[in-house]
């Protein structure tokens, strides 16, 4: 199974990417998403919470679903929890498989369920002082729908 991370640090999605698949001649593509916090409506930062235990079996769940519908060799998924900035990173999928067409569909698949399946909640916070929780957006949901009765 491929390694799931959830973490306040920062990552560096070019080096934590680089490793997947490194050194394994069967592998023959590489694709990666890289979610980062914009600062839309003067956002001051995003501050993400989840539940411990719930949300890394979530995303293990979400990582052996791909794995069991497409070819992959290696991945690795890191999303952060905590205090976030504009401009940093929030998540990571990157997978590794023979063919173009597997990794980029496990790519998009996995982000579309994270977005919808892991029980993260998003807080953002205005210069004002002001916040305001993030809400489910239909848009996600159709994303994550199309995968279903796919395999």
């Amino acid at each position: 199974m491929g390694v799931v991370r959830i973490q306040p640090e920062l990552f560096d999605p070019g080096a934590e990417s680089a490793a997947v698949g490194h050194g394994r001649p069967e592998v023959g593509a590489v694709a990666s998403f890289t979610g980062l916090c914009r600062a839309d409506d003067n956002l001051n930062a995003l501050v993400l919470e989840h539940y411990p235990g719930m949300t890394e079996r979530a995303m293990r769940d979400i990582v052996a679903e791909a794995e069991r519908r497409w070819p992959i060799l290696d991945c690795l998924v890191i999303h952060r929890y905590g205090r976030i900035l504009p401009g940093e990173p929030i998540v990571l999928v990157t997978m590794a498989s023979g063919h173009r067409s597997d990794a980029f569909d496990a790519c998009s698949f996995v982000m579309d369920w994270l977005k919808t399946r892991a029980p993260f909640w998003k807080l953002e916070e205005f210069p004002d002082g002001q916040t305001r929780w993030v809400e489910a957006k239909q848009a996600d949901d159709d994303a994550a729908d199309r995968w279903q009765g796919t395999a």
